[in-house]
């Protein structure tokens, strides 16, 4: 009799624990992973617009977490170039991107990060298609062929004239450096010249003395 009591007191017990268990074991996770998603954006994911607008704006089913690198947005284009510009601003449940003015045609991709209000980051992406490019026409082309023929003008004038002036300026050096050296040249030759003249006077002289004194010595 007792042991009857004591299974069926203990039995609620164990139905109990067993329920409890099956709770935290199913809905615990459920609860766990609710993050809060992304209900729209602007533009819409899959969606066309005509030209890359000065924005993307997303939006949540809930108030996201705010601080430091906690939502992060980037837009890139069909050759995965960066067109998202700045930091992204978060108020509430809505996340605001800058976006470049200019922009080509083409299939854009949009990545997102932000933290949910759980506590838990999440991250996703979506496309959209830009009809029409918004790049600016190259203007300042006109202004650089127009200036073309003055800068390519003023380099066939200039050496045109120097040459006539480095060949003045070379002739002009040249016969007063020639003429000096003619003058040292005969200079030279006179110096030369009178040198001879003199060894030759002074030899005669030698010459003429010498007999005058040999006749001397005999006739003694």
């Amino acid at each position: 009799m007792q042991t009857t009591i004591l299974r069926r007191s203990t039995a609620p017990l164990a139905l109990a624990a067993t329920l409890l268990t099956a709770f935290l074991v199913l809905f615990a996770p459920l609860s766990a992973s609710a993050h809060d998603d992304l209900i729209s954006s602007s533009p819409a994911a899959d969606s066309t617009v005509d030209v890359l607008p000065s924005e993307i704006v997303l939006t949540f089913n809930a108030d996201l977490i705010t601080g430091e690198n906690a939502t992060e947005v980037q837009v890139l284009d069909a050759n995965e170039n960066l067109v998202s510009e700045g930091a992204a601003v978060t108020e509430g449940a809505t996340v605001t991107q800058p976006l470049m003015a200019a922009a080509e045609a083409g299939v854009y991709r949009v990545v997102w990060k932000v933290v949910s209000s759980d506590g838990h980051p999440t991250s996703e992406e979506f496309s959209f298609t830009v009809a029409n490019s918004t790049d600016p026409t190259p203007t300042p082309t006109a202004t650089e062929t127009a200036s073309a023929p003055f800068a390519s003008a003023e380099p066939s004038a200039s050496p045109s004239a120097s040459p006539t002036t480095t060949a003045t300026d070379d002739d002009a050096s040249a016969s007063p450096s020639t003429a000096w050296i003619w003058i040292l040249v005969v200079l030279g030759i006179l110096v030369i010249a009178a040198g001879i003249t003199l060894a030759v006077i002074l030899s005669r002289r030698r010459r003429g003395a010498s007999p005058t004194g040999s006749d001397g010595s005999t006739s003694r």
